[in-house]
Parts: structure tokens; C-alpha cells; sequence
């Protein structure tokens, strides 16, 4: 009875020994949605805005562009039966190269709209970073997740304190 009342002594005190390691080796963990962050940040805005004012010009010429192209389909299709085959060899000629350019320019666009969309997106990124690792030294977190988090408590979830730095 002796031996089992010291072992249960022991193995209490021992029990209370390792609660109170793993009571002072507490973390705390956050996790960031980088995507909403992205999405809410003032400065993701201010991007799409810049980007926007940048392209608008080229995006109505190329809309101006297609029109004209259309006009002159339609009036080929119209007029393909009273025109001669000179007329008519012309004007598809020049509709096919119309086309092309058309195809061309549109093609640049895309590739400077999303070169610089991605320039502005790194830009951003670089201060979102600099900014989830700001905010966790200022609250002291010992862990940040973002990427392949599925799920995370609204109490852990610190993404709006990083919007929030980032608005300032």
C-alpha cells in the first residue's frame, strides 16, 4: 500500500511538472489570407487603378479597331455581289490584314497588361510580407501560416490587423 501511495505521489508530482513545462511553452499562432489581404490592401487598389488609367487608351483603340473591321466585313458581305472581283479580292485582302494587326496588337496588349500587372503584384506582395512580418513582432506571435492554411478561427485569423497596417 506503501509503494502504491509514493508511486501516486510521484507520478502526480510528475504530472504536474510536465503541465507546467507545457504551460510556459504556450505559442501563439496566427494565419494570414494572403488573398483577402491582396484583394482589401489600399495599395492593391491604387495598382488596379494605375493599371487601368495606363491601358484605357490602348483597350478603346483596339475596340475602335475592331469596329472598323466589322464595318468592313459587313460592307463586304453587302456588297460582295455588285462588286467586281478585283473589288472584292481588295477588300478581303484587306479585311485578312486588318485582322491580322488587329490579332497582333491585341496580343501586345495582353502581354504589357499582364507584365505589368505582375510587376505591380510583386511590388505589392514584397509590402504585404514585410507587413504580416511587422504585425506578428508587434503582437508577438511565434507562428504565422498563410499558404495551405484550410482552415483558421477568427481568433487566430490576422489578416485584418495586416490590412489594417497596411492602410496606414
Amino acid at each position: 500500500m506503501k509503494i502504491l501511495l509514493n508511486l501516486l505521489l510521484t507520478s502526480t508530482l510528475f504530472f504536474g511538472y510536465v503541465c507546467n513545462l507545457y504551460a510556459e511553452d504556450t505559442y501563439k499562432i496566427g494565419a494570414v489570407n494572403a488573398i483577402r489581404v491582396l484583394e482589401q490592401s489600399p495599395q492593391a487598389e491604387r495598382a488596379r487603378k494605375m493599371i487601368e488609367e495606363e491601358f484605357t487608351s490602348r483597350d478603346k483603340q483596339l475596340i475602335s479597331e475592331q469596329k472598323s473591321i466589322k464595318e468592313l466585313e459587313d460592307k463586304f458581305n453587302k456588297d460582295k455581289a455588285i462588286l467586281s472581283e478585283q473589288e472584292r479580292t481588295k477588300l478581303e485582302r484587306d479585311i485578312i490584314s486588318n485582322r491580322r494587326d488587329l490579332k497582333r496588337k491585341q496580343d501586345e496588349f495582353r502581354e504589357d497588361l499582364t507584365y505589368r500587372r505582375n510587376e505591380e503584384m510583386g511590388k505589392i506582395q514584397k509590402q504585404i510580407i514585410e507587413a504580416i512580418q511587422q504585425v506578428a513582432k508587434d503582437n508577438k506571435y511565434d507562428l504565422v501560416l498563410s499558404e495551405g492554411v484550410l482552415y483558421a478561427s477568427p481568433k487566430i485569423d490576422m489578416s485584418g490587423l495586416v490590412i489594417e497596417h497596411l492602410k496606414k
